[in-house]
């Protein structure tokens, strides 16, 4: 268990850098250094050791062994950069809204960083449009604007690469923030 707190410890730790790394290079300074803090409370992070495999959210280990994942719903109740925190419901019909520019830009390199985390050395600028395509969740309750903004990114990024793709996300996305 000391283990997998470390472990832990470490991943969540150095996807929280990746991002800030990310965030920096776009303008969003403040977003990269409180990005993902809820991770390290009690409710979040306990589940993380308990769930810790290294190639994975420990959240979706968590919802395959119990059916649903209360870290998960703390996690994205407190994270702006998360979709899932813009869906609303009107009359029992569920609304999705349209993330800020500044948080999705966020999303953007929250989940390169995490394909980084996951994938390691067999990361390339692909994999993130690669994960996102090959995910069952990812777009369903996806407002629609949010989703093309985010698959033309995630695209840009696969076609020409980080710097180009960073550069074209801070003026596009964070410079006119909103």
């Amino acid at each position: 268990m000391l283990r997998n707190a470390w472990l832990h410890f470490k991943t969540i730790t150095y996807h929280k850098i990746l991002v800030a790394q990310g965030c920096f290079r776009i303008g969003l300074y403040w977003q990269g250094l409180i990005h993902d803090l809820s991770k390290y409370s009690p409710v979040e992070f306990m589940v993380g050791v308990k769930y810790f495999q290294g190639m994975r959210s420990p959240n979706a280990a968590q919802r395959d062994d119990i059916g649903f994942s209360p870290a998960w719903l703390h996690h994205k109740g407190r994270n702006k950069h998360h979709y899932e925190y813009w869906i609303d419901y009107k009359r029992g019909d569920v609304v999705t809204c349209p993330m800020p520019k500044r948080y999705l830009a966020e999303m953007l390199m929250d989940r390169i960083a995490a394909c980084k985390v996951y994938r390691g050395k067999n990361y390339t600028d692909a994999s993130p449009i690669d994960y996102y395509r090959n995910s069952t969740n990812d777009s369903t309750l996806m407002h629609e604007t949010t989703k093309e903004v985010l698959e033309t990114y995630l695209e840009m990024l696969a076609e020409k690469g980080e710097k180009e793709t960073f550069k074209i996300i801070k003026k596009e996305l964070v410079k006119h923030n909103s």
